[in-house]
């Protein structure tokens, strides 16, 4: 698979949630995020080519927030080294300036130091 990421994504400590908004399910959990893209691992293989809108809950308020709504694009959907979860990798839409601000917050807190 050819890489085209402009940033590093970040791996976060916690293990974050994914809903579908339409849906109300769980998708999975957060992998990793900037704030163009970001990976979920799942028990399911998610749809490749569909536009989800996504609710990401956030381990503790940040800016007044406890969720981040936005659209995402699925690009592309493999297995996990544990055969037993997939990888879903997402491009970010429609994400407020707001929301990049706490998503850099998240980031700076919450992901590992490489």
């Amino acid at each position: 698979m050819e890489e085209r990421r402009k940033l590093k994504r970040r791996h976060i400590i916690y293990y974050l949630l994914v809903f579908d908004q339409d849906t109300q399910s769980m998708l999975g959990h957060l992998v990793d995020i900037t704030p163009q893209g970001m990976m979920v691992i799942s028990e399911q293989p998610l749809e490749v080519g569909r536009l989800y809108n996504l609710r990401l809950l956030l381990p503790y308020q940040i800016a007044g927030k406890k969720e981040l709504l936005f659209q995402a694009h699925s690009k592309w959907c493999q297995k996990d080294l544990n055969p037993d979860f997939y990888d879903t990798g997402f491009q970010l839409l429609n994400v407020s300036d707001e929301d990049i601000r706490t998503m850099d917050w998240l980031i700076e807190q919450a992901g590992f130091r490489d």
